[in-house]
């Protein structure tokens, strides 16, 4: 397709439209739900909607077929539809949403599960995901952290570049195009509520909430949305700062910009912009392409060139754009393109693809507390299956796009497959956070009472995290403490499964429960996993992604924060006059990156190539880890860096790299990191980044509170 020649044939009309993504409910007829907007609100003939560019939220290989036919009998240019949809963890098949799957510490395993979810999702009809989503997150308050790679923005960084690559491949016919999201710094948010205000410094932000888009971007995103957010006075849809200087002229970003649903017109909301033709000047300036959901640029953009605001070549840019991602979909040559209904039946919810989405769910899991009580034995003569969360499908987590609760494996279903009809479930209470209903309780302390072993399951609903899910109180209901309390009289040998789609505030959990398995909100092989998990067949190996505060005061609380002046010491107790709470540590209940095992590992002989660095050089630091335990099993072992003097403050500790390794018992291995001088480097107060003489620490750990440690010098 020669796309020059395609734009100069097109009228301006045919053009604008190319620059608006629509709803397919739109297309799809009577009887269809608008998932996200009511379709009341287009301010534009309806006629026009098959001049349109691109379709959002629509599953289905025949659906999908039928749009693009209808679209294309009535579009005067003949140019297909691009289908685009919230592919997050998973299409049918669903993963652990992705802060859990972050915890894996598994680059190959986040880049496996986007390509399983990409084919199935090309199959059925999409062709883009609005995916990954790299927000930096680090206030559990905020419903969205579930989406996110969590606190750290290495971590995050690695995990955007493998879901790009996961999903994009080389573009082939099971591959779809990614839209990196959200541009910028939405898990900023003021107090954790959703769509609030983001104010910070340009150092913070390029230091630790911009790279992950960069990472991505370089990755070859093909697509990027901007935020609902403000950021620094400015919404993000209209932010030239972000969108032309920074993401076009710095990163040279040649790909197509799109608007949030509607994020274009809440500028009239946040106050920058008084009516919907500014809005569409403000944001089209700045360098937007395409607007979602609303139609300000159809409505306004001929106006607005004839008022000589705008010009027609950026217009041109924008469409053109358009055409390319359109072109390197294949969707010229066959508006299709993978949609397949013979396919869809094979491939999707397949045994490999089953498989891959145990192992991810398995992969993901953190075991938080272990007083001996797991593994439990597959001879166990009773367990007990108690808890909101035991005997349903509907723990896929927010954003479970085509997946269902009945093509899940229960976790009831999964320990029946090992122990039969040993295994007997009771409720015991609801999940609903408003709940204060004890009536069930008393039938599952009975079946407690009567079992060898009681495996309980507790949590957060899987609607009380994710978008506009925010929460001030992120602890367990407290019918469910009522619960384990009352089981616990009766049983001690009680394995609490923890089911939630951000960090809880846990401490009274953390006291009286004898073991605590953090299963996130794991997906379609949930039971099966858990199985795998709790028999015994594997050790958890997952590591947390945030910290875990004792109470949300803490909030937002994260492991690479600065010193101050008056930083509170290691001892415990009240202090004056320092950087301190009087009711509460400054530390969390659980740090990033900590993950117990089943079994346990010895560090050892821990060094460096070199005490001295020299610009341009390189230097290994290495360290000897042993599985000194009685379980084969996997370890992510984590390097981390701190600059001890530096012309800005840095922080305690930088994740700078990570290595997961599977030993078995008695086995040893060595793992080895780079440095270099990139690796030190950060944003100085001139916002130019470099590295700076002087001395670093360098530490190789567990996870996040790792204290031995070597010093380097660059000189």
């Amino acid at each position: 397709m020669d796309i020059k020649k395609l734009l100069e044939s097109m009228t301006l009309q045919q053009k604008i439209f190319q620059l608006l993504a629509l709803n397919a409910c739109i297309f799809a007829g009577k009887g269809e739900v608008d998932i996200t907007g009511p379709v009341s609100e287009l301010t534009i003939d309806l006629n026009l909607v098959y001049e349109a560019g691109g379709v959002l939220n629509t599953i289905g290989a025949e659906r999908m077929k039928t749009i693009q036919d209808t679209f294309l009998e009535k579009n005067s240019a003949k140019i297909p539809l691009l289908f685009m949809q919230d592919v997050i963890h998973g299409h049918k098949t669903i993963y652990p949403i992705n802060l859990g799957l972050a915890a894996s510490f598994d680059r190959d395993l986040e880049r496996e599960c986007a390509a399983m979810a990409a084919k199935e999702a090309s199959v059925d009809g999409i062709s883009l995901t609005y995916a990954p989503m790299v927000d930096l997150a680090r206030d559990a308050r905020w419903g969205r952290v579930m989406e996110t790679s969590g606190e750290d923005p290495y971590l995050s960084c690695e995990m955007a570049k493998a879901t790009v690559e996961g999903f994009q491949g080389d573009m082939g016919k099971y591959n779809i195009a990614t839209c990196v999201k959200h541009f910028a710094a939405y898990g900023g948010a003021e107090a954790g509520r959703d769509y609030n205000t983001v104010d910070m410094s340009e150092r913070t932000l390029r230091e630790f909430y911009l790279p992950a888009y960069k990472a991505a971007i370089d990755a070859g995103a093909k697509m990027l949305m901007t935020s609902f957010n403000s950021l620094n006075g400015i919404p993000a849809s209209g932010n030239k700062k972000l969108l032309k200087d920074i993401l076009r002229d710095e990163w040279g970003f040649e790909g197509v910009v799109i608007s949030d649903y509607n994020s274009i017109i809440e500028m009239i909301t946040h106050g920058t912009v008084e009516n919907r033709k500014e809005a569409a000047l403000l944001s089209m300036d700045a360098g937007l392409d395409v607007e979602m959901a609303s139609t300000s640029y159809a409505e306004f953009f001929e106006e607005l060139i004839k008022e000589g605001k705008i010009t027609e070549e950026q217009v041109d840019r924008a469409v053109e754009r358009v055409l390319k991602l359109k072109e390197d979909l294949g969707l010229f040559e066959n508006p299709y393109r993978s949609a397949s209904e013979e396919e869809s039946s094979k491939i999707i919810l397949c045994d490999k693809h089953r498989e891959i989405a145990r192992r991810a769910a398995r992969e993901s899991a953190v075991l938080l507390k272990n007083d001996n009580i797991l593994p439990f034995s597959d001879n166990v003569k009773s367990v007990a299956v108690i808890g909101p969360h035991a005997n349903t499908g509907s723990i896929h987590g927010f954003w479970y796009c085509g997946g269902r609760a009945s093509d899940t494996v229960t976790v009831f279903d999964g320990i029946k497959k090992v122990v039969g009809d040993r295994a007997k479930y009771a409720k015991g209470c609801e999940v609903d956070i408003t709940s204060t209903d004890t009536s069930m309780i008393a039938e599952a302390v009975e079946l407690a009472r009567n079992s060898e072993v009681v495996i309980l399951t507790l949590g957060e609903h899987q609607f009380d995290s994710g978008e506009g899910n925010s929460k001030t109180n992120i602890e367990i209901p407290e019918v469910q403490y009522k619960l384990l309390d009352e089981i616990l009289k009766v049983n001690k040998n009680v394995a609490v499964l923890l089911f939630t789609g951000r960090p809880l505030a846990i401490e009274r959990l953390s006291k009286t429960a004898p073991a605590i398995l953090n299963m996130w909100m794991p997906g379609t092989e949930a039971g099966n996993a858990v199985a795998d998990l709790v028999f015994g067949k594997c050790s958890p190996s997952g590591k947390l992604t945030m910290c875990f505060p004792y109470n949300v005061g803490q909030c937002p609380i994260y492991y690479n924060h600065y010193n101050t002046g008056r930083p509170r010491p290691e001892a415990e107790g009240r202090f004056g006059y320092i950087s301190s709470y009087i009711d509460a540590p400054n530390k969390p209940l659980y740090p990033f990156g900590y993950g117990l095992s089943y079994s346990t590992f010895e560090y050892s002989d821990f060094k460096l190539s070199s005490n001295v660095i020299r610009r341009g050089e390189s230097v290994t630091c290495s360290v000897k880890v042993k599985n000194t335990g009685n379980y084969k099993a996997k370890e992510s072992v984590q390097f981390y860096i701190r600059d001890c003097v530096a012309s800005v403050i840095r922080p305690v500790k930088e994740l700078k790299g990570f290595e997961k390794i599977e030993l078995e018992v008695g086995e040893e291995k060595t793992v080895e990191f780079t440095i270099t001088e990139d690796t030190l480097a950060f944003f100085g107060a001139d916002l130019k980044r470099r590295a700076e003489n002087g001395k670093f620490l360098i530490f190789i750990g567990r996870d996040s509170t790792c204290k031995h440690f070597a010093e380097l010098e660059l000189k």
